[in-house]
């Protein structure tokens, strides 16, 4: 996939770094992010407005739905769920944006992301149960759980690898069909592509969030 033009990639050169275009875009991610929370908290109010008001439906939306997925014991994992999910989201919307390229076009990107779920989901079984989390792995019968096993360790391994390809093959595939059309016909035809980009972007973000809390609210589970 080649772009035209890549705001940052052009400053990269500028000041001969060789980062990639998905490192400096996920730094450029991460300072949205700060400056929206520092715009939603610098002047709380009780009755929310502007950015606030935004960001409060963001963070409601989202703690809504780690309950309803994990339980109460979810509401602990809040931090983590909401980072991933804003992170996502913002990644993905910025493709929008002639110059900008999504973070999560990259292999890369997702891959460390599907990562960090994989290794929070086993991090938080082992602190939920100790040793008894083995039995997770075990099946409902002993004499199977050999068997059960090698199946559940394959299925945990390739739970990153899900997590990490669909994110990466919707989001490639969506900026290639969009640069195609804007190199096709650069004016109004790109612009229903566009549209459906933004549905894209917030699929996909639901996605990785769910099978993120799904995993995690797995591991908290007593195994029966």
């Amino acid at each position: 996939m080649t772009h035209p033009f890549l705001l940052l990639k052009w400053l990269e050169e500028q000041l001969h770094l060789h980062l990639g275009e998905h490192v400096t875009y996920t730094w450029f991610v991460m300072v949205v992010l700060i400056v929206l929370a520092f715009l939603a908290t610098r002047s709380l109010k009780t009755v929310p407005a502007g950015m606030q008001n935004l960001m409060e439906v963001v963070v409601g939306g989202i703690e809504n739905l780690i309950d309803e997925t994990m339980g109460p014991k979810g509401k602990a994992y809040f931090p983590l769920i909401a980072t991933f999910a804003l992170f996502i989201l913002v990644s993905n919307l910025i493709a929008l944006i002639p110059g900008f390229y999504p973070p999560t076009a990259n292999l890369n990107t997702n891959f460390a992301l599907a990562l960090t779920v994989f290794a929070m989901t086993h991090i938080v079984g082992v602190k939920e149960h100790g040793i008894s989390y083995l039995k997770h792995f075990m099946g409902p019968m002993l004499v199977l759980a050999p068997l059960i096993f090698i199946i559940e360790i394959i299925g945990h391994i390739a739970r990153p690898l899900s997590l990490s390809l669909r994110l990466f093959g919707n989001m490639y595939g969506h900026e290639i069909v969009l640069m195609i059309f804007v190199g096709l016909v650069p004016f109004l035809l790109p612009v229903p592509m566009m549209l459906m980009g933004v549905l894209v972007a917030f699929i996909q973000t639901f996605v990785f969030s769910l099978l993120a809390m799904i995993y995690i609210a797995g591991a908290i589970e007593e195994a029966h």
